[in-house]
């Protein structure tokens, strides 16, 4: 949804800046190699990750980083070599060579060898030239290590375990056992394991892997992912046992509303394969099977939205270690395999973060002892405790307190967000649950024996393991705690799919959340991994005409595939989130995945509009959750469904001509871009007067026809025009979920800079920063969640950790700060540096780890003068607007910029001065004059 730079942002606005930059993440190692050699690689990563284990990509994806301390670097030839083996990749024994190609392709470089082989490991290396006449020497090696990638790998079987359960229920999670034995040296061996439910593993007493709520959450009708895992350092000589504990998870357990449970599944599952490889070459699979047995254990409830019960009294002591005495253990079920496929993971797993301490313990008028964690967070707090055996101990959790100070859990409807433990009385014990997370500030503890002091308690965060890519910060405290604010709902709700909340009893893959969030995602995380898998979920649960359900996985229509789809701005993530991630990452291979999709939800709105091109039927969401008011003269700020649902319709025809023409689908892109016209024609017909005004006088559509290119050239500043005199009369913003990513970018795209600054500074609701001001620490669901009182908006649907309008992260990163990508050179190729300084701010800074390095763009505003500074990775260019500027009293680094080499172009644009550049950092300093 990065709309501004498409065909308006080069338009002659007066522009002002200056900066503090961000400062530049880089490794110890790595500033050492800018000294050392002209020139170095660093960074390998294969299909996004490093070194990656078990994956299933046929042809994975190769990318390094370029490391150089000269100025305007630029790739011009690379050579890949890939061996079986590190002694052979370094005797030049390899399996495949690229041979030297003259290209300045760094990212997303296809492997070229012999088909990959299941199981197989892969070494490789890269070594580069440049455009100085430097060329590398080679990189330190890299692997990838592919999984199992045909169904007949597969010699393991589905196991069920033979335990009494109350489908109605839910039920204490099974653990299961085998026992297998180890007569020679071994080699390496890995584990292969997928479950119905979720499922923990342990080899010979270890937790086995780091990662958590495995193995996920996808459409599971169609699909299961496994994880693989090195266990070579926990197979030990002799008898070995591994071990598996089941639970509930999004398979069978609560999942949407009116405590629906076994949505996907009444049995859990196991599928699990050891594969030991012995040093004299020999392979030996101990596999799931009838030879497993099965119990149950000391955890005796444990659900993702009511929490976990827990009876350390019934732990089995050593019941995944060879020698444990089974003879009363149940046996287990061979079933028939699910006709679902069982796939490779392509995003991260679920991990635990980091860890945070109470701030306090407090004391409640109600009587409650709580511990506030200072942040609003996902995951579970793990506690340790001396008590008599028998002692259970109650945890609470919630988001808020009420405004006379109390413990409040209303807006988690039915969840019941709470930890039960019993403890065993043996000394000093530790517990945190197993298959359950929690979103919460506040935790009220009971029955702790003793006084609750902090130290005994620790808050585990817990998202997917995306990588932290983005930094922003301003002269703006309200601002940067804004900011963090987004961070934090974004950890907080991308726990494996992207969510809506994380505390309630819903939890769901919303679409309109995502598809709106998507380019602030991607600047704050790498989120390409994880919107991979997500999205091709979304293909699989789209329905045959195209329609895509309102939660990805489809959670709420799961049982009869109809209904429950199709939602303008929802159902768009289709297509506009696989067009940010190719955007952000350079992936074109998305487009290409997610190319049916993208069409076939384009092609169910043209059938739904017919000849008219005006999509006024079926069911949508509107402009969630707009502001409203019962003043009489303002009865609300309501935006036809109609003029939104054909808005939304231009737009992703529009991206659908965009993707056709970047895969070469030449014929679709000119019938695509034929009916984005037939629809632009049909929406001025429907909804604009003669005079520019639109049929719904509300700041939503104008932001969207203005942000989504829908009125004629001649009437776009009038709209504009109207749009700002709104902002200005009311003094704030009367949008909802669709029309709020658009509104600040409508704004200043049309030279209203300091509209879109007064809706970003205001404090008062609404507004982001009324939160901020109210002691937020995420993004909430309502502009006025808890409100100046103290009261709350209705419990109904009233979470303090949804993300949705923290979109407004994507236009600090382009605009307050100025990085921008280019959309002919996605992926940071090219990048656009053009910040607008305003709303008092005196200086604003951001950073973003891309593929290629590290981009920083800051200004600084001090003493009558603008300083901007910037960073360019190697082997990608940037073109420099410096707002409100004069050529000739432009310094760079203290010198003019006439004359200079490092510099490819600098010219004077109206009152901005623009400046090419190439790789490097570059401090430019101008007179500053105010905005225009």
């Amino acid at each position: 949804m990065r709309r501004v730079n498409r065909k308006t942002v080069w338009m002659g606005f007066a522009w002002v800046a200056a900066l503090v930059c961000a400062a530049a993440v880089v490794s110890p190692g790595a500033l050492a190699a800018q000294t050392e050699t002209p020139l170095a690689v660093r960074d390998l990563r294969c299909e996004y990750k490093v070194d990656p284990l078990g994956i299933d990509a046929r042809k994975p994806r190769l990318s390094w980083e370029l490391v150089s301390a000269e100025k305007g670097v630029v790739e011009t030839s690379y050579q890949v070599r890939v061996a079986g083996s590190q002694a052979e990749l370094t005797n030049g024994k390899v399996i495949w060579d690229s041979g030297t190609q003259a290209s300045d392709a760094s990212i997303q470089v296809e492997y070229g060898g012999p088909a990959v082989a299941s199981g197989r490991i892969y070494y490789w290396q890269v070594r580069v030239a440049d455009n100085h006449g430097h060329s590398s020497e080679w990189s330190k090696t890299a692997r990838w290590e592919m999984g199992l990638l045909e169904a007949g790998d597969w010699k393991a079987q589905w196991i069920t375990p033979n335990v009494l359960e109350d489908e109605t229920k839910s039920n204490p999670s099974p653990v299961l056992r085998r026992e297998f034995l180890v007569k020679k040296k071994v080699e390496r061996a890995r584990i292969y394991v997928t479950a119905m439910g979720l499922y923990e593993l342990a080899l010979n007493g270890k937790r086995v892997g780091d990662e958590y709520f495995t193995p996920g959450w996808t459409a599971y009708d169609f699909r299961y992912q496994y994880q693989t895992y090195d266990v070579t350092g926990l197979v030990k000589s002799g008898e070995n046992c591994l071990g598996a504990m089941l639970g509930d998870g999004w398979f069978r357990g609560r999942l949407a509303w009116d405590n629906k449970r076994n949505t996907y599944g009444k049995k859990l599952g196991l599928l699990a394969q050891t594969v030991i490889t012995y040093a004299d070459g020999t392979e030996e699979i101990v596999g799931s099977d009838d030879k497993w047995k099965a119990a149950t254990g000391a955890v005796l409830e444990s659900d993702i939205y009511n929490g976990e019960i827990y009876d350390a009294r019934l732990e089995r002591a050593g019941w995944s270690e060879a020698g444990y005495k089974d003879v009363e253990w149940k046996g287990v079920t061979v079933v028939e395999s699910p006709k679902a496929k069982i796939v490779a993971p392509a995003g991260p797993g679920v991990k635990r973060i980091e860890e945070i301490k109470p701030v306090k313990v407090f004391r409640t008028p109600a009587g409650d002892t709580v511990l506030d964690m200072g942040q609003d967070m996902v995951g579970w707090v793990k506690f340790r405790l001396t008590a008599p055996a028998g002692t259970t101990v109650t945890l609470r959790s919630a988001e808020v307190l009420d405004k006379a100070g109390n413990f409040y859990t209303a807006n988690l409807r039915s969840a019941k967000e709470s930890i039960r433990y019993t403890s065993k009385g043996a000394g000093t014990e530790t517990f945190e649950p197993h298959f359950t997370f929690q979103g919460f500030r506040y935790v009220a503890v009971s029955g702790w024996p003793g006084e609750v002091s902090p130290e005994d308690f620790t808050g585990v965060v817990v998202h997917s393991a995306i990588r932290r890519t983005g930094t922003f910060e301003s002269s703006s405290a309200l601002l940067n705690q804004l900011e963090h604010n987004i961070i934090w709902g974004q950890k907080g709700n991308f726990l494996d799919v992207p969510t809506d909340c994380p505390q309630r009893d819903e939890r769901l893959g919303w679409t309109g959340d995502a598809q709106v969030f998507a380019p602030t995602a991607s600047f704050n995380f790498d989120t390409a991994g994880f919107y991979t898998k997500w999205l091709r979920d979304l293909a699989l649960d789209q329905e045959d005409d195209g329609a895509v359900p309102f939660v990805i996985p489809n959670a709420l229509s799961h049982e009869t595939r109809k209904g429950a789809a199709a939602s303008a701005g929802w159902a768009d993530a289709a297509v506009v989130v696989p067009w940010t991630v190719y955007q952000a990452y350079g992936d074109k291979r998305i487009l290409q995945e997610q190319y049916p999709s993208m069409k076939a939800w384009v092609e169910y709105m043209r059938r739904a509009a017919g000849e008219k091109y005006i999509w006024s039927n079926g069911f949508s969401f509107g402009d969630w959750l707009a502001f409203a008011t019962t003043n009489a003269d303002y009865p609300g700020a309501t935006t036809d469904k109609d003029l939104i649902q054909t808005a939304y319709f231009a737009w992703s025809t529009e991206l659908l001509a965009r993707t056709a023409q970047v895969l070469g689908k030449k014929e679709d892109a000119a019938e695509y871009a034929g009916l984005e016209e037939k629809i632009k024609d049909a929406f001025e017909r429907e909804f604009v007067t003669a005079n520019g005004r639109l049929a719904s006088n509300t700041q939503s559509a104008y932001a969207l026809a203005l942000a989504f290119g829908l009125l004629p050239e001649s009437q776009r500043a009038g709209a504009a025009a109207r749009l700002a005199a709104d902002v200005r009369k009311f003094g704030h913003l009367t949008t909802g979920f669709l029309g709020t990513p658009v509104l600040c970018q409508a704004l200043s795209n049309y030279g209203y800079l300091d509209e879109a600054y007064l809706l970003l500074n205001r404090t008062e609701y609404p507004s982001w920063l009324y939160p901020v001001t109210q002691g937020a620490t995420t993004i909430w669901e309502r502009w006025d969640g808890q409100k100046p009182d103290g009261s709350f908006q209705d419990v109904g649907m009233n979470s303090f950790n949804h993300y949705a309008y923290g979109a407004i992260g994507d236009w600090m990163y382009r605009v307050v700060a100025g990085i921008e990508i280019d959309e002919a050179a996605p992926g940071y190729k090219h990048i656009l540096m053009q910040p607008r300084p305003g709303g008092g701010l005196t200086s604003a800074q951001a950073s973003v780890e891309s593929m290629y390095g590290l981009v920083a763009s800051g200004w600084e505003i001090a003493d009558g003068k603008m300083t901007l500074k910037i960073r360019v990775p190697a082997n990608t260019t940037a073109t420099v607007r410096l707002p409100n500027a004069k050529l000739e009293e432009v310094s760079e680094g203290g010198k003019p910029l006439a004359g200079r080499t490092d510099i490819s172009r600098a010219q004077q644009t109206g009152d901005a001065v623009v400046v090419e550049v190439g790789s490097g950092k570059y401090v430019f300093e101008s007179g500053y004059r105010g905005t225009k």
